[in-house]
């Protein structure tokens, strides 16, 4: 059912901006020749950077329009696609009026971690397809809500963690199942990407008159910014962001469900460790941060470094040599997942693994094509389950408190190979400078698959939920 700019912005004004009836304006069935329009919304490093030429160099595939609430932004591609492809998109800094256009096909949703809810639920409830980035939402509720907005309107929705097509990643989990190296022990996740301070003004930051700072805020608080940045930057504010065990780390524990079979349940517990040291500026998330993931199949550990290696050093932090990635101990021996090689317990080299992958975005493609949700990649199912896993690890972050050494120690105990991350931890900080008992220790979380949540744990669970700024509401779709 197409509708009138005027009748569209009178449902998205309701209940939160959420439309009362599905909008179906595009909703035709695509042959292998036609051709597929699409816009783009978030017109940042990914937005402009990655979906525009991972979708327009595809044949078949044309941009047609552009959405941020930053005019300069829109400005800029829309002179880029102008001269780089020699077309002339519409350009929007309200990005509904963009799902208006009834003959776009799909939405390559760039926004950040806060809007990727609301703009996909939006973009499904006008007809349109979705390709949203990582990680697939702000808070475990909300992720749920874009399943079933992808269910309801029946849209194919693809989650951006593309490692889910990488040949060799998929090859090497598959070799790890068939017990080359006997059982898996554990898997270790790790991120060692250095950060810079986000600062920390006296003064809020003045945002720029090309910014709609109402629409660039959206569900999360309307506050002053006092980081120098306000780009990107807002990941590391929990008001906006997740950290990097969740923007990063969804990547890496999304592979690591693969390994395991694609489990469907959230680990039994989880516990979590660090703390944002040394930086000292307006932002809240760790930099420095450990996690465990107690799932029965074999628990998965997450490591985290923003800082360098040590104080006043260039070196950057690595875990067996890699700086990013996984790797799965198994009885006879480890997997270097990113990299398909297989090393046996002396260290010595036993295998080169790589597969046949496929673009994430020509994936994406293919399956609008086919119409299939079993030729995604990632689907938003899939997305989901993997980005609550990181949710849970920073919820115990989350309602942790500094504790001494002795308490992290004890209650830790028990869990084999993460007591060694922890040490690994406390070696870190030692380089910084850093006194140990200054950091955040985790309260052991229960979590309740059936029901998305944590076990027994009032203010854990407020942060499962989420809360909204009105009228930028996430709807309850689950009836």
């Amino acid at each position: 059912m197409s509708t009138s700019r005027r009748t569209f912005l009178r449902h998205a004004a309701v209940a939160g901006a959420a439309f009362s009836v599905p909008m179906v304006a595009s909703s035709r069935v695509l042959g292998a020749n036609d051709e597929l329009t699409f816009g783009i919304v978030g017109l940042g490093i990914r937005g402009s950077g990655a979906h525009l030429p991972g979708f327009q160099s595809q044949k078949g595939v044309r941009v047609l329009a552009i959405a941020d609430p930053d005019q300069s932004r829109l400005d800029a591609v829309a002179k880029t696609i102008q001269s780089r492809y020699g077309l002339k998109v519409e350009a929007f800094q309200d990005m509904r009026k963009m799902f208006e256009m009834k003959q776009i096909d799909f939405i390559a949703n760039a926004t950040m971690n806060y809007w990727h809810a609301l703009s996909t639920i939006w973009a499904c409830q006008a007809g349109k397809h979705v390709y949203v980035e990582k990680p697939l939402s702000h808070f475990i509720w909300e992720g749920r809500q874009m399943v079933h907005a992808a269910r309801k309107y029946n849209r194919l929705v693809q989650c951006g963690t593309q490692n889910r097509s990488n040949g060799t990643h998929r090859a090497a989990a598959q070799w790890i199942r068939a017990g080359n190296l006997g059982k898996i022990k554990y898997i270790t996740c790790f991120a060692n990407k250095p950060r810079v301070s986000c600062g920390k003004r006296d003064k809020p930051l003045e945002i720029p008159p090309s910014i709609d700072y109402d629409l660039w805020c959206g569900p999360s608080p309307k506050d002053p910014v006092y980081r120098d940045r306000l780009q990107y930057d807002c990941s590391f504010d929990w008001r906006w962001g997740d950290g990097e065990s969740c923007n990063q780390g969804v990547h890496e524990i999304d592979i690591a469900r693969l390994i395991l079979g694609d489990p469907a349940d959230l680990p039994r517990r989880t516990i979590s460790i660090g703390g944002r040291f040394v930086f000292n500026d307006a932002c809240d998330v760790p930099n420095t941060q450990i996690i465990y993931y107690d799932f029965p199949e074999a628990p998965v550990l997450y490591e985290v470094h923003n800082l360098r290696k040590a104080k006043n050093s260039k070196d950057v932090p690595d875990f067996r040599g890699l700086r990013t990635g996984v790797t799965v101990d198994c009885e006879g021996g480890w997997v270097d997942v990113y990299g398909g090689k297989a090393y046996d317990t002396k260290g010595k080299k036993v295998a080169d693994i790589h597969g046949p992958g496929e673009d994430h975005f020509v994936n994406y493609v293919r399956a609008l094509r086919s119409g299939k949700r079993e030729d995604l990649a990632a689907d938003v199912l899939v997305g989901h389950l993997s980005t609550r896993i990181t949710h849970v690890g920073n919820l115990s972050y989350r309602v942790g408190a500094p504790a001494p050494v002795a308490e992290a120690r004890k209650r830790i105990e028990g869990t084999g190979e993460f007591v060694a991350m922890y040490d690994r931890l406390l070696e870190h900080l030692k380089a910084h400078e850093v006194d140990p008992n200054t950091a955040i220790l985790g309260q052991w979380l229960e979590c309740d698959t059936a029901n998305e949540c944590i076990k027994g744990h009032a203010k854990a669970n407020e942060l499962v939920r989420g809360t909204y700024r009105a009228p930028y509401v996430v709807p309850d779709l689950s009836a």
